[in-house]
């Protein structure tokens, strides 16, 4: 079985790695044709964990700037194509739409021409529903998409809970074998067993935003309790009370700490995504906008209470202000957040330098703020003076 992948980004180039080092052969396309230059040539330039490694022990692996090519080869096309948010928190799913043209202009005046479309991309739902309806019939298409965090891809990829199919109830029978290649796929993948759950398409769809969704539910619950503690004069025992909430199985443990809120390119745009199908089903008051404004107020109470612990007036320290340590994301990053509402309210900032971020990053924050609020150094050890240091 010949897996195809269009959209070779930071999580494309992960699943297509790992299905060749499950045992299957590869092509992937991507229209930066730099990039796909570099693959060939068993080069990448990523900060994800494993990838470079993975892509120099590659035996049948090719990249291409050919989509049309990756459907006429494939036996399962991937794609993994950006979906980037709007302005009302839905999703952009142009460049599916562009793959779906793709599958039409390749398969034109071909009768009888079965193809197996795997969108991987997070969609609206009912996205999915209107891909399938505008591609010709001999076309299947599934939804899975995947469950992962920028930084950590391949682990994440190894070792998922579950596995989420979305695909044509009916007929069933003509699905079965690719459902069946699907599941045996991800058990070469995995160094766990995930739980294969199968649904309509429509029902992925809202499943997959609706996990997240549950997730900043959580982290917004545990950050506004942390809250209530501190402003109740019980802030020395929050991580008590999380303890205790979390030994009850019905909620468990995971997510349930006190820290800054949730960010970077998933957590965020799921959420705001699931608000914004909420409210087109007439849902005014949903747990997707309300996520959203505790994680604000958090953030901004978090300022005043690193102001309030700095006794001393001290310049305060940041060991990384992207969104997640060891990661050159900085997109919705409450860690940046949380460094420039302390700027905004006088203080003096050191920021460890991380190589990994764009410079201008840097240059954008010592351009707004000054070179006397805003100092870039190797680490916490190269400061010479008292500093504070901001616990992440």
């Amino acid at each position: 079985m010949k897996i195809g992948v269009i959209g070779a980004g930071r999580l494309g180039i992960c699943f297509a790695l790992l299905c060749e080092a499950a045992g299957h052969p590869v092509l992937v396309s991507d229209i930066r044709e730099d990039y796909v230059e570099s693959l060939n040539d068993r080069h990448i330039d990523t900060t994800e964990p494993e990838v470079q490694n993975l892509l120099r022990e590659v035996e049948r692996f090719e990249a291409t700037t050919d989509n049309r090519r990756v459907i006429r080869e494939c036996d399962l096309v991937y794609t993994l194509v950006p979906t980037p948010s709007l302005d009302d928190g839905s999703y952009d799913v142009s460049a599916v739409w562009e793959v779906v043209e793709d599958f039409k202009k390749e398969m034109s005046g071909v009768a009888n021409y079965p193809k197996n479309f795997v969108i991987g991309s997070t969609t609206n739902p009912g996205d999915c529903r209107e891909f399938r309806n505008a591609l010709p019939p001999s076309v299947k298409v599934f939804y899975n998409p995947e469950f992962i965090a920028q930084g950590s891809i391949v682990k994440n990829l190894r070792e998922a809970d579950m596995v989420l199919l979305g695909h044509d109830a009916e007929p069933f029978a003509s699905n079965e074998q690719v459902i069946t290649d699907i599941t045996n796929l991800y058990k070469k993948i995995q160094s766990t067993r995930a739980i294969v759950c199968q649904m309509s398409l429509t029902a992925a769809e809202i499943t997959k935003i609706a996990v997240n969704c549950y997730l900043t539910t959580k982290i917004s619950y545990a950050n506004m309790l942390g809250d209530t503690l501190n402003r109740a004069g019980c802030g020395d025992e929050v991580s008590s009370v999380l303890n205790a909430i979390g030994i009850d199985s019905r909620i468990g443990r995971k997510f349930l700490n006190w820290g800054v809120g949730y960010g970077g390119p998933c957590l965020p745009r799921d959420n705001r995504a699931f608000a914004a199908f909420a409210e087109k089903l007439g849902m005014e008051y949903n747990l997707g906008w309300c996520t959203d404004g505790i994680n604000n107020e958090h953030a901004e109470f978090l300022a005043d209470y690193w102001l309030d612990m700095n006794h001393s007036n001290s310049p305060f320290y940041f060991d990384y202000i992207s969104y997640k340590y060891g990661t050159d994301i900085v997109e919705e990053s409450q860690q940046l957040r949380l460094c420039t509402d302390l700027l905004e309210k006088g203080a003096k900032v050191y920021i460890r330098n991380d190589r990994r971020l764009d410079e201008k990053v840097y240059t954008d924050l010592i351009s707004k703020y000054g070179h006397d609020n805003v100092k870039i150094v190797d680490g916490k050890e190269y400061v010479k003076e008292d500093i504070f240091i901001v616990n992440l």
